[in-house]
């Protein structure tokens, strides 16, 4: 049986190289699924869950960070900034992360990057959701 074989790659490493039965991404224009013997694909991701379920059934789950999933060949390709394995999450520093995205928002002045913060916050909303469902 042919498999699909899910990688996760950020600039720094290889998250994440193993054979799937099935992926969805957290994709820019909604989430999506692959399946062995996909059509060759290209899409942007944005910040979510990937979730994966193995040839045992078990599901898991992804922390994504912004960038492209590639369909080619059975292979799903996930280059994103940033990822991390559920399993992984550190909570206390998420908690914190979405405590100092919080305190930047309630800053109204013009000195702040209201958009990275909110980014931020989203980064850490997803984080936490993903370590206390794992």
């Amino acid at each position: 049986m042919s498999e699909l074989t899910l990688e996760v790659v950020t600039p720094d490493k290889t998250v994440l190289s193993t054979p799937v039965v099935a992926a969805v991404c957290p994709g820019a224009a909604g989430e999506f699924g692959v399946l062995k013997n996909h059509i060759s694909l290209l899409s942007a991701l944005k910040i979510g869950a990937l979730r994966y379920r193995t040839e045992s059934n078990e599901e898991h789950l992804v922390f994504v960070n912004n960038g492209f999933a590639d369909v080619n060949n059975n292979v799903l390709t996930v280059l994103v900034e940033s990822a991390e394995l559920a399993e992984n999450i550190d909570i206390a520093r998420a908690e914190a992360a979405k405590k100092r995205a919080e305190d930047r928002l309630a800053d109204k002045s013009d000195k702040i990057d209201h958009v990275r913060a909110e980014a931020a916050l989203q980064r850490a909303l997803v984080r936490l959701s993903l370590a206390r469902h794992h």
